[in-house]
């Protein structure tokens, strides 16, 4: 195993792994306003939400590493403290993506980007009107985390207020995961996209507890064929369905199919001798 020190190379190396490695990450495109009223738009990948009652979400314009120097964002942020974030998808990635350019002083990043401007209900910087959702937010506070090139500084923000677009709710009215197709920030100018076909449903285990990799039958447990994403669906259960089971490796790859489909019922009745 590789091991490193942050202190022992460059920040640009360490933003390189850290961005690398802690992916994918969902995309805030913060609209603000500085104290004159003048609008900017700029895509955040250093962001989550992390609370739900209150609603809060939090991103981070970081200082640049290769001057630090700050952003417009959190120059207006500071001077104004109110923000419209606006959820990414596919279709508009692009276009965010050109929102990112280092425009000077006074450059509208809507216009340049193409992004439609929409006044809000409760606070003065603009809706993006082609976002799936926007969020209208107070900020509360922002953390400084230091004053070097890549330091953060987290703005935590309160939802105030929510904008979704219909044509991504579902029939019960609520999102639909397939129909958002949202994109992530990976490395380096890598990003990920969540369409229909790359989506799939992993079962919480929150009413029942799964017995566990240590109560899984040996001939299961130490299958050639059977992987750790495969064992994990099969101790995900309440009790074991037989005492007897097959270690035939030609069932271990029909059970393992069925797996694949998320049918684990299935696949334990074949497992059983």
């Amino acid at each position: 195993m590789k091991t490193l020190s942050p202190s022992d190379i460059t920040p640009v190396q360490l933003q390189t792994i850290m961005q690398t490695a802690v992916s994918p990450r969902p995309i805030a495109l913060a609209s603000t306003v500085d104290k004159d009223g003048n609008s900017n738009l700029s895509p955040f990948s250093f962001f989550n939400m992390f609370s739900t009652v209150p609603p809060i979400l939090i991103f981070s314009p970081s200082r640049r590493v290769r001057d630090n120097t700050t952003k417009h964002t959190l120059e207006n942020i500071l001077e104004v403290s109110e923000v419209v974030i606006g959820t990414v998808n596919f279709p508009i990635v692009q276009q965010i993506s050109l929102a990112s350019t280092e425009y000077g002083d006074g450059v509208n990043e809507f216009i340049k980007s193409g992004l439609t401007m929409k006044d809000a209900d409760l606070v003065k910087p603009k809706l993006i009107a082609e976002c799936p959702v926007n969020f209208e937010c107070a900020v509360l506070e922002v953390k400084s985390l230091g004053d070097q090139g890549g330091a953060g500084n987290l703005v935590i923000c309160e939802v105030k207020k929510i904008h979704i677009r219909e044509e991504y709710l579902n029939e019960e009215g609520n999102l639909d995961q397939a129909k958002l197709d949202m994109v992530a920030r990976l490395g380096g100018n890598w990003y990920s996209r969540n369409n229909e076909t790359h989506l799939f449903e992993v079962p919480k285990p929150l009413v029942t507890k799964g017995i566990g990799f240590d109560l899984l039958p040996n001939e299961i447990k130490y299958s050639k064929i059977f992987t750790g994403n495969d064992l994990g669906m099969l101790a995900n259960v309440e009790v074991l369905p037989g005492e007897h089971f097959h270690g035939d490796e030609t069932i271990h790859q029909e059970a393992q199919k069925l797996l694949l489909e998320s049918k684990i019922e299935e696949a334990w009745k074949i497992l059983i001798k």
